[in-house]
């Protein structure tokens, strides 16, 4: 959960940047920030429960393996 908290930060600051670059106004930069991320991770965090339940969590991915020296 850590992780999408994060995420949601840095995504929230992106968001705001974009659109207060595109349109010159901080107020609708300030609203697409809250909305549209906050979405998007609701989304995300969805997304993974249901990609786990398929069986296609991180089990695929070897985390044991040894660096190359």
């Amino acid at each position: 959960m850590i992780k999408t908290c994060t995420f949601t930060v840095m995504h929230f600051a992106i968001a705001f940047g974009v659109a207060w670059a595109l349109t010159g106004d901080i107020v609708v930069g300030g609203l697409v920030a809250m909305v549209e991320p906050l979405v998007n991770s609701v989304g995300y965090f969805f997304h993974e429960k249901a990609w786990s339940k398929l069986g296609r969590g991180t089990k695929d991915v070897d985390t044991n393996m040894a660096m190359p020296a």
